[in-house]
C-alpha cells in the first residue's frame, strides 16, 4: 500500500491541496478484482484466488485504518472515552459469549455514533464491532458466522451496488484529455497501475526469496505477476477516499476518471497475463 502512495506523491508532493489524495490509489477493490479472476474459471489455481482475496481484504482494512487516522476531524475526548467504555463492554460480552445479536446491534449503533462524534471516520466502527462478536461455535454455527451469512445478501445485492453507483457518477464537464495530464489524475493512475503491481509483486518476491513465505501451490511467477497487476483495480475504496481527500469538485471528477482508467487497464492486462499463461499450461 505504501508504493502506490509514493507514486502519487511523486506528482503531488509540492501541493498542499492535492497532497491529501495520497491514499486514493492505496487499496484494492475486492469484488472487481475477484470478478475478473472468476472469468478465468479453473484455469487459475484456487491458491491464487485465495491469495488475492486475502490480500484485498487486508488491503481494505488498511484503507479503513488510514481513513480513521488521516481523514478524521478534530478529536473529542468525552466521546472518545464513551467509545472506550463501549469497547470494554463489548469485550465483556465477548468473554461471556453472549449470543443475543441485539446486544451487539445496539452497542454497534452507539459505537458508530460516538466514533463519529469523537472525530474519527465512522467506517472504523464496523471493523471494531466485528472483532467482538463471538466466533465460538455453539450447536450449529458461531454468532459471527450467522450474522455474516444473514448480512451477505443485503451487502452483495443492495448495499454494495448502491455504494458503487453513488460514488461512481462522473461529471465530464471539467474533464478533458489535457486535464488527465494534471498531477492528481497522473498520480492516481501511476499509483494504481504501476504502484500496486510493483508493491505487491516485489514484496511477495522478497518474502518468498527470504524464506518467510512460499509461492501459492500450482502457480508460477508469471501468474503471480498477473495477480499483482489485478490489485491495481481500486474502484470502491479509492472512490470513497477520493471524496474524503478533496474539497474541489474538479479534483474529485478528475480522480474518478483516473481511477476508472487505471482500474480498466489493470483488469485487462491482468486478465491477459493470467489467460496467456493458463492457456500455455
Amino acid at each position: 500500500m505504501a508504493v502506490p502512495a509514493i507514486f502519487y506523491l511523486l506528482f503531488n508532493f509540492n501541493d498542499s491541496e492535492t497532497f491529501q489524495g495520497w491514499a486514493v490509489p492505496a487499496a484494492t477493490d475486492i469484488a472487481f478484482s475477484l470478478g475478473v479472476l472468476s472469468l478465468l474459471g479453473k484455469r487459475v489455481p484456487i491458491s491464487l484466488k485465495i491469495f488475492l482475496m486475502a490480500l484485498a481484504i487486508i488491503d481494505d482494512l488498511g484503507a479503513i485504518i488510514i481513513i480513521a487516522l488521516f481523514y478524521s476531524s478534530d478529536l473529542d475526548l468525552p466521546s472518545l472515552f464513551v467509545v472506550l467504555f463501549i469497547l470494554f463492554f463489548l469485550y465483556l460480552c465477548n468473554k461471556r459469549n453472549l449470543q443475543n445479536i441485539w446486544i451487539y446491534i445496539v452497542l454497534g449503533f452507539l459505537l458508530w455514533i460516538f466514533i463519529q462524534n469523537a472525530g474519527f471516520h465512522a467506517t472504523i466502527s464496523g471493523v471494531l464491532l466485528a472483532a467482538f462478536i463471538p466466533h465460538e461455535k455453539t450447536k450449529q454455527e458461531s454468532l459471527l458466522t450467522c450474522a455474516e451469512n444473514k448480512l451477505h445478501p443485503w451487502v452483495a445485492y443492495l448495499i454494495m451496488p448502491l455504494f458503487a453507483l453513488t460514488n461512481a457518477g462522473v461529471y465530464l464537464g471539467d474533464v478533458s484529455l489535457a486535464s488527465l495530464s494534471n498531477p492528481v489524475p497522473l498520480g492516481i493512475m501511476a499509483g494504481l497501475f504501476f504502484g500496486k503491481q510493483i508493491g505487491v509483486f516485489f514484496t511477495t518476491f522478497l518474502l518468498i526469496k527470504m524464506g518467510y513465505a512460499r509461492l501459492p501451490s500450482e502457480s508460477n511467477w508469471i501468474q503471480m505477476y498477473g495477480i499483482a497487476v489485478l490489485t491495481g483495480i481500486g474502484f470502491t475504496m479509492a472512490m470513497f477516499i477520493n471524496f474524503l481527500a478533496f474539497d474541489s469538485d474538479i479534483y474529485i471528477n478528475q480522480a474518478k476518471i483516473a481511477i476508472l482508467i487505471a482500474s480498466f487497464l489493470a483488469a485487462v492486462l491482468g486478465y491477459i497475463l493470467l489467460n496467456f499463461k493458463s492457456s500455455r499450461n
